[in-house]
């Protein structure tokens, strides 16, 4: 049997739910901390440094005016996270998994392979990322710096037990306090922020669809979702007391509870992080005439001679923590999806013999993000293209998602509730228009 310290992070006991008492059921701080898990997890690693990069491009650009992106975003964010998190809590599978029973062939490998590419391009550029910012902390060449996080990355998710190197995940999620503790380190005039945030101005010139359609790419990206169906997946392995609902449906009524504080108290941090790297770029570049911000690294640089060093130092620090966050998330999700799709071992709980086509997936994946950096590959036009593709394959992807979700077939009696559904359709069709604008954008 496992011991107590072998049990996974979402904290679900092995003891039995009646056993728990009042302690579960208790409004204490160290009661809450327990539930939090893969939704916490997977919102802060949605600000990854191509998404730090997003956001600061935003500010930059065009001030205020693009707060209230980040609070539209966040119900239709989080319900899908919610749905896929029930999705993969109710089956004991992830989604591709369930994409493979239920769907055609053709639809999930196409959407697994765009997922792959998406994630590859999209965690070369955060290990580029993560390599100019500590250059700029502590000088030196960048290459040496992306190879390092690539490899520690790598042989931290290989070497460490999903339940252990799951608790790291957790505490790496205090990096993202840089951003918030940055913005009240400048002058921030709050009346015209508050106004932007809860009054949206709206503009149809090409720059500014397309910088919308990045922030809402960006916020709500499909490799969130395969994460987190795989990693209630992984919560069902390792905890002895626990099984897939449709097994076990007395579990639900508690499991549900613990998946809504989790996602939207993790999709919350994401979002309040996103909207005070806005903020802080509105407040300082954009307030000074720096208006073109490519990189979360430039946007660190150009943040020193107009709020201080002690920004700066703030700004890059988060780039480098939440690198180390994201990284290991984006070739999880894809290495989860292909050992899902060809029914193999997948699980990061396994020791590497256990489980030796999936850790070949997740080294491949990572090594080759590392490689698109080694090719001096344009890191603006891999966040480019991974902005591209995030935003073609969420679309399939959260159809997809939607449609197992209410199918009775594969949840059983636990199809997604009506407000649920409808936020998640909403979202869906939010994202359709936003590649919509993003191809109508790209002809102009």
């Amino acid at each position: 049997m496992r011991s107590p310290e072998r049990r996974g992070i979402v904290v679900s006991e092995t003891e039995s739910v009646d056993s728990r008492g009042s302690e579960e059921n208790s409004p204490s701080r160290k009661s809450f901390m327990r539930k939090l898990g893969p939704g916490l997890i997977t919102g802060v690693s949605d600000d990854d440094p191509s998404g730090i990069a997003t956001y600061s491009q935003a500010g930059a650009q065009f001030g205020y005016s693009m707060l209230w992106a980040a609070l539209f975003s966040y119900p239709l964010m989080t319900a899908m996270q919610e749905i896929s998190a029930r999705l993969g809590r109710v089956t004991g599978r992830g989604i591709a998994a369930n994409m493979r029973r239920f769907s055609p062939p053709l639809l999930l490998y196409s959407v697994v392979s765009l997922l792959c590419v998406a994630s590859i391009f999209n965690l070369g550029a955060d290990l580029g990322a993560m390599g100019a910012a500590t250059q700029l902390l502590i000088g030196g060449s960048t290459t040496p710096y992306v190879v390092f996080f690539a490899l520690i990355s790598l042989l931290l998710q290989i070497y460490i037990p999903y339940t252990s190197y799951a608790k790291y995940l957790k505490w790496l999620t205090l990096a993202v306090l840089s951003y918030v503790v940055t913005a009240f380190v400048v002058h921030v005039p709050w009346p015209e922020a508050l106004r932007a945030t809860f009054f949206p101005s709206f503009s149809f010139d090409a720059k500014y669809c397309a910088t919308l359609t990045a922030v809402l790419g960006t916020t709500i990206s499909p490799y969130l979702f395969f994460w987190q169906a795989s990693q209630e997946v992984e919560e069902v392995r390792v905890n002895q007391a626990e099984q897939a609902l449709k097994q076990s449906p007395h579990q639900a009524a508690e499991q549900f509870e613990r998946i809504r504080a989790d996602t939207w108290f993790g999709m919350a941090v994401s979002n309040i992080v996103a909207y005070f790297i806005i903020l802080t770029a509105a407040s300082t570049l954009h307030g000074n005439g720096v208006l073109d911000v490519q990189t979360s690294a430039q946007a660190a640089k150009a943040l020193q001679p107009i709020a201080g060093r002690f920004a700066f130092v703030l700004f890059a620090a988060g780039i480098v923590g939440t690198g180390l966050l994201a990284v290991p998330v984006l070739a999880g999700a894809a290495a989860y999806s292909v050992a899902e799709t060809f029914k193999w071992r997948g699980s990061l709980q396994r020791k590497p013999h256990q489980a030796k086509r999936f850790y070949g997936a997740l080294t491949a994946a990572t090594l080759i993000g590392l490689s698109l950096n080694l090719v001096k590959v344009d890191p603006i036009r891999a966040l480019f293209w991974s902005a591209i593709i995030n935003g073609v394959v969420a679309v399939p992807v959260m159809i997809v998602v939607m449609m197992l979700s209410a199918n009775r077939k594969v949840m059983g009696e636990f199809s997604i509730p009506i407000l649920l559904k409808t936020i998640g359709w909403i979202a869906t069709s939010a994202m359709f228009l936003a590649a919509v604008a993003m191809f109508v954008t790209l002809r102009h």
